[in-house]
């Protein structure tokens, strides 16, 4: 079977789960949960680094495990809140980090942190036209999802559920319109999964990757977990690729009582 590869603009990419940072027990823990997902994009909060005055230490351990392993690294917007906010953390973000990706987060409401549509489009636009490479994240809607690509945006990444909560995909029939929608677009699931089985669902939808933290982080195991969610992505995937079987509303016999079954023998 060929490399089931896909691209971000001038980069190729095989592996399909994007790993968060946040809230792992330690930085040995990180390390490993990152080198065993396999990851090739791991993303970082810019906002939470400058609110705790620089981790050195855990900035050190990000880039030399990047460097082993060869990823990518994905700074995002977390916690602005207008598009303002959000453009100048990203233009600090190219400074310190080196790199044109920008994870664009603008959260419109505290509580369940949805992103606010209309300062997510005009942070996008204007960081597109700066040379940005934006990974808008998103709810489900597709218009919304429609105004970004036009924006000029890499790819999309609706949520699956509010972010940190775990629910998995909370509305199936969204995201399938989404990915029937927009079938040349990249779109990746960001925010809400909880269990492997989420994640393998995301890659059977067609959906070309994955982004998730809190499920890594919180687990008593995170090591482990990472292991699990990568095993469990590269099932989604291939089960995509060789194609899931059609739901009946109706019992359809597997083993025919009519014309020639086969002869084993």
């Amino acid at each position: 079977m060929p490399p089931d590869s896909w691209r971000v603009g001038e980069v190729e990419l095989t592996s399909r789960f994007l790993l968060g940072t946040a809230g792992y027990p330690s930085p040995a823990v990180l390390r490993e949960a990152m080198l065993t997902s396999g990851s090739q994009v791991v993303t970082v909060g810019l906002k939470r680094q400058l609110a705790g005055g620089g981790d050195h230490g855990f900035v050190r351990m990000i880039g030399d495990t990047l460097r082993e392993t060869g990823a990518r690294l994905l700074p995002n917007t977390a916690g602005c809140t207008t598009a303002r906010e959000a453009v100048q953390l990203a233009h600090m973000a190219r400074e310190l980090y080196g790199t044109p990706w920008i994870k664009l987060e603008v959260v419109g409401d505290e509580y369940t942190l949805q992103p606010d549509p209309v300062e997510l489009a005009a942070a996008a636009r204007e960081l597109v036209q700066a040379g940005f490479v934006v990974f808008p994240y998103c709810t489900d809607d597709l218009v919304t999802c429609k105004r970004l690509l036009d924006a000029g945006c890499a790819l999309l990444m609706p949520w699956g559920a509010p972010i940190g909560s775990g629910q998995g995909l909370v509305n199936p029939f969204a995201l399938r319109l989404l990915r029937e929608r927009l079938p040349n677009a990249t779109l990746i699931i960001d925010a809400g999964i909880g269990a492997p089985s989420d994640a393998a669902r995301a890659l059977e939808m067609g959906y070309d990757a994955v982004l998730l933290n809190s499920a890594v982080s919180q687990s008593p195991d995170p090591v482990r977990m990472a292991g699990a969610f990568r095993q469990a992505i590269e099932a989604g995937r291939a089960a995509f690729r060789a194609g899931v079987m059609a739901r009946q509303d109706f019992a359809v016999a597997t083993t025919p009582v009519t014309g020639n079954p086969f002869l084993i023998g």
